[in-house]
């Protein structure tokens, strides 16, 4: 692999969440700021929302490092499609809290006996969800009913919600989550990384894993990092670990725009590139509408009449006619064939030859068969899409 030859201790792009390798970008500076004054309330709900491989998961986990166990009691769970109930006992696992039975009113009651003992041992509790844009509605509305939890006027819970930008969307617009809404006391949206951030966010990452200034990077390669990816770090820990393969592959000493475009060509290709930011999903397209093959109605008696002439003569054709014209197209040919026999043995000759005239009959006998193969085509095809009688012939 290349970090054995670029001599680095680990992997520094893995994708999987790491606060080792947290870097403070000017967003996350200011989404940890939320998160401090949030948590310093004690109460209510925290939003952290963000694109596809914003940091989401990273920032967390730093948080988490920060966070005193004696002090704090943490849960963590990441969501599917749950339910309210469903909910409610995945919150009762996360704490390790053990349930008799299996009904909602059992792992309510444990969960509350749970949060009292933390609350009277001096330590707060906060339930972190991870993907919360899985959860229905009923399910939010089940998380606001934890926050009732209380000792005295002692609120026993926190919750920090963590989502896509869909549920950004859905917390300020679905009429339902008013009360919830209510109870959020501090919110922050993941921005990209800025231009100037791509840099030390690759050099950062380096550096945790004893980079000692190989490879080099052409300057150029940090502009279009940002460009192609966004500025979204999960994504650029996608492309730079293919950047770094393909150097030691190459046995490269400095990285530049060239293997950059070969390694975002190769992702285009194996699709290996997924979308950084899916927001709401656009809505389908309506499939177009089935042909409706109109079966011909009865005819009436009054309307039993013979078709005027023209109309006859439009579903009819001269097979003699059709003759006819192939005949003409073939001699057109033969004239156009000898033509070019003509001119070819004038300049072989050495005799002078009307260029221009032998081109000048050469392109209308083309007009002229053109248009009698348009002609012939477009009475075929009137043929076959006749009647089911002239079909079957």
């Amino acid at each position: 692999m290349f970090d054995d030859y670029y001599g680095l201790t680990a992997r520094p792009f893995q994708l999987t969440p790491d606060p080792a390798f947290y870097f403070e970008s000017g967003t996350h500076r200011k989404a940890l700021s939320y998160l401090g004054y949030g948590l310093a309330q004690g109460e209510g709900f925290i939003v952290i929302t963000g694109e596809v491989g914003a940091g989401k998961s990273t920032l967390v986990a730093h948080l988490m490092g920060r966070i005193d166990n004696e002090q704090m009691a943490v849960g963590q769970i990441v969501t599917s499609k749950l339910d309210a109930e469903e909910l409610v006992h995945v919150v009762a696992q996360s704490f390790g809290i053990e349930v008799e039975g299996h009904d909602k009113a059992s792992a309510l009651g444990a969960i509350e006996g749970f949060l009292h003992d933390e609350a009277r041992a001096g330590r707060r509790t906060l339930l972190v969800v991870d993907e919360s844009q899985n959860l229905s509605v009923d399910a939010l509305e089940e998380l606001r009913m934890f926050s009732n939890f209380q000792l005295g006027a002692h609120p026993l819970l926190q919750v920090l919600l963590l989502g896509q930008p869909e549920f950004r969307h859905t917390l300020q617009a679905h009429p339902d989550l008013e009360q919830l809404r209510q109870r959020v006391i501090a919110a922050h949206h993941l921005e990209a990384m800025e231009p100037a951030e791509i840099e030390p966010y690759i050099m950062h990452r380096l550096e945790c894993v004893g980079y000692d200034g190989n490879p080099s990077f052409d300057q150029r390669v940090f502009a279009e990092l940002h460009e192609s990816t966004g500025g979204i770090p999960r994504k650029i820990n996608q492309v730079v670990t293919r950047l770094l393969l393909l150097g030691s592959v190459e046995q490269r000493t400095r990285i530049d725009n060239a293997m950059l475009s070969a390694v975002l060509k190769e992702m285009e290709a194996d699709q290996a590139f997924p979308e950084a930011a899916p927001g709401p999903m656009p809505k389908p397209t309506p499939a177009p509408e089935p042909v409706q093959i109109k079966h011909p109605e009865p005819i009436a008696a009054a309307d039993f009449t013979q078709p005027e002439p023209a109309q006859a003569d439009e579903r009819t054709i001269d097979p003699a006619l059709v003759e006819n014209l192939l005949a003409e197209r073939d001699t057109q040919i033969a004239e156009l064939q000898q033509a070019v026999v003509e001119l070819s043995e004038a300049q072989e000759n050495g005799q002078p030859a009307d260029v221009s005239e032998h081109l000048q009959r050469i392109e209308e006998r083309l007009d002229d068969q053109e248009r009698t193969i348009r002609h012939t085509l477009t009475m075929l095809i009137e043929y076959i899409e006749g009647d089911s009688q002239q079909q079957a012939a």
